[in-house]
């Protein structure tokens, strides 16, 4: 079996880099995605769904290096689910309300935004990678 999930919009943070103890570099980093629609009683709704995004290797490096809070990025990836439930992570937010955070591994990361925008070298960059699967993560609140 396989799936892929293809999420476009803009990262809630810096990118934060690390490296695990076999000393390959892994960046994680969150990106909002949102929609905009009229329900049925003509109030216009906006939707954000955040995911947690995880990069490993020469891609880890890249999207540390080029990419800010603010910045367009389209991710394709994998998507991982708790290890226990298999839904996304359930957490409590600091106003108390319950908030769930959907995990991507990332097998590739174009930017979209342009120079001034997001600081990468240019429009439609891309970083791309052998994703490496199966590392734990850490902390989820963005």
């Amino acid at each position: 079996m396989f799936h892929t999930i293809i999420i476009a919009g803009n990262l809630g943070r810096d990118p934060e880099m690390r490296y695990i103890p076999s000393g390959q570099p892994v960046t994680s980093f969150s990106v909002a995605t949102s929609r905009k629609y009229t329900n049925n009683a003509g109030q216009q709704i906006e939707e954000t769904i955040w995911f947690k995004v995880t990069t490993w290797g020469k891609q880890a490096e890249v999207c540390n290096q080029y990419l800010k809070k603010g910045s367009k990025v389209l991710v394709e990836g994998s998507l991982k689910g708790d290890p226990n439930t298999g839904s996304p992570r359930i957490w409590t937010k600091q106003d108390g309300t319950p908030g769930a955070s959907f995990e991507v591994t990332a097998n590739t990361v174009r930017f979209l935004s342009s120079k001034g925008e997001g600081g990468q070298p240019q429009a439609g960059g891309e970083a791309s990678g052998d994703s490496f699967v199966g590392a734990p993560e850490d902390d989820i609140p963005f």
